[in-house]
């Protein structure tokens, strides 16, 4: 079926946005109450689609690989996260291995490579770019220094890179905001293409990679303020509201079972005293401000590609790269300790200072799981909590089949983005070989049927998608999902879910079906062997 943009000649532009750490009930199309109007409207007006059974890996850098390769992290380099990759000391023992490099490496065609090598316009991505390299660092660009001058936390410090080139923060203005900088750019690459009629003629693709709401913790105090008092009845009542309000928009049936909260050493609400309460509350609120920024920053964006009359011809994703990040940090073996001294001697988290440039805070496993529900666990996790995230379409078509503001629970992935783009752009997918090289094939599916046609499934029950990072391991196929968590994190067996009734991930099956289990042990295998995971 031909879009309305392919018969009148165009190549629908591309607009993808990530948000980093976003949990799936955040915003308001999915049943928050952080007021994000833009994305609201994204997902609810006419050409909108809200996937709720849409899945990324369980943390920031694989997801990314996924996406922009269409394939598996573990072939694409982001096997491990980066970090815990090569130039370690001592080495770990994947640090040769291939699919391991620490960076997207050169067995896949990237999206933005492919789209530019088709004709088209790419901003903040490889024709024009500009990004923050390490994640965690400072959205304020406050990083207090050690008495040699080098930053306290040098291994989150604030490295920007602008076309390639390294970026000196200091030419950044005294109102810096990571959210408004970046959205900035972009809009700066956009004019340059609006004002140059050779550029002009080509379609774009438009990537724009948020650092919101990652840790740390920090929004300017006008966002902030806007939820002060919201979240005083601690996150349990929050996880009730945000189930109720999603059951409410048929974003989940009513008779869906969440997962009960681990939080390990967390303590309950009851448990705190009024003044912990306050502190835990104004970090939620803090959270809230960031994303209630990063929505008007997005608004700025819809603003001006309607401004240039572009909008009906614009292919939009919204998505998050994993679930809510509910690490406590200081509890980290080895390493939190260290943290939580270098932040109390250098950082003021006093409440009153909550969520500005010299704060340095997160907000814990009880708030992840508020916004997790009713999935099992957070970010970091193979579990639904780390990997079932938030995804949006904007795009007119949809409406035809979706009607405005629909809402769909095919499952689909993180790798589907990049062959949906060349589906819908009419570039054909590179096959073994890109640009002189040879590369793996993409693993992803179209999202075509889904949008334009009555498919019911885009993966059909006789294929398997597997997960694996920092050793947990996740393998599904149709309705079952096998999940292996080592310990101490989990009972280091294989688990089985029925994850269209079971949602929340409880109700194990492995000795109820134990051939079922089988099966998925076996694919699992092949998976290993396919995608050359290191175990």
């Amino acid at each position: 079926m031909a879009t309305p943009a392919a018969q009148d000649g165009r190549r629908p532009n591309f607009l993808l946005i990530v948000a980093d750490d976003l949990g799936f009930s955040d915003i308001g199309g999915f049943g928050g109450e952080i007021q994000t109007p833009n994305l609201d409207s994204l997902g609810a007006g006419s050409g909108g689609l809200r996937m709720t059974n849409f899945h990324t890996a369980s943390m920031c850098s694989p997801t990314r690989a996924m996406l922009l390769s269409g394939t598996d992290n573990h072939i694409a380099g982001l096997g491990q996260m980066e970090a815990w990759g090569r130039g370690r000391d001592p080495p770990v023992p994947w640090a040769s291995r291939p699919g391991y490099e620490g960076y997207l490496n050169f067995r896949v065609a990237a999206l933005p490579e492919i789209l530019q090598d088709a004709g088209y316009y790419t901003a903040m991505s490889f024709e024009r770019s500009f990004a923050l390299l390490p994640g965690g660092a400072s959205h304020f660009m406050y990083e207090p220094k050690k008495p040699d001058g080098t930053p306290v936390f040098a291994h989150w410090a604030s490295l920007y890179n602008k076309n390639g080139e390294t970026v000196d923060p200091r030419s950044f203005p005294d109102d810096y905001y990571t959210s408004d900088y970046f959205t900035g750019q972009l809009l700066e690459f956009l004019e340059e293409r609006e004002e140059d009629p050779a550029k002009k003629e080509k379609p774009f693709f438009a990537f724009l990679a948020f650092t919101a709401p990652h840790w740390p913790l920090q929004a300017p105090q006008e966002n902030i303020q806007k939820y002060a008092g919201v979240y005083d009845n601690g996150p349990d009542a929050l996880r009730h509201q945000r189930l109720r309000r999603q059951v409410e928009l048929g974003l989940l049936p009513a008779d869906v079972q969440p997962h009960p909260v681990e939080a390990g050493s967390a303590k309950e609400w009851e448990d705190m005293t009024p003044e912990e309460r306050q502190w835990s509350a104004k970090t939620m609120e803090v959270f809230a401000g960031m994303v209630d920024r990063m929505d008007w920053n997005i608004g700025r964006v819809l603003d001006q590609i309607k401004q240039y009359g572009e909008w009906d011809n614009t292919f939009v994703v919204f998505m998050s790269d994993n679930g809510a990040e509910g690490a406590i940090i200081e509890a980290i073996p080895m390493t939190g300790d260290v943290i939580k001294k270098a932040i109390d001697k250098a950082y003021n988290n006093d409440v009153e200072n909550l969520g500005n440039p010299d704060s340095f805070i997160w907000y814990g496993p009880r708030w992840a799981q508020a916004s997790t529900a009713p999935s099992r666990m957070h970010k970091g996790y193979i579990t639904e909590g780390g990997i079932r995230c938030p995804a949006i379409i904007h795009y007119p078509p949809v409406s035809k089949v979706h009607g405005g503001g629909g809402i769909t629970d095919i499952f689909t992935t993180v790798m589907d983005i990049l062959p949906t783009f060349l589906d819908f752009a009419g570039i054909p997918q590179p096959g073994t070989t890109f640009r002189g090289r040879d590369v793996v094939e993409i693993k992803g599916k179209s999202w075509r049927p889904m949008l334009e046609g009555p498919a019911t499934t885009l993966y059909d029950e006789n294929t398997a998608i597997g997960w694996e990072l920092f050793f947990h391991q996740a393998i599904r196929k149709g309705k079952y999902k096998a999940v292996f968590i080592p310990k101490p994190k989990g009972p280091e067996k294989w688990q089985l879910y029925d994850v269209e009734k079971d949602m929340g991930e409880i109700h194990d099956l492995a000795e109820q079906k134990p051939k079922v289990l089988e099966e998925l042990v076996k694919c699992w295998l092949a998976y290993v062997a396919e995608f050359g995971v290191f175990l």
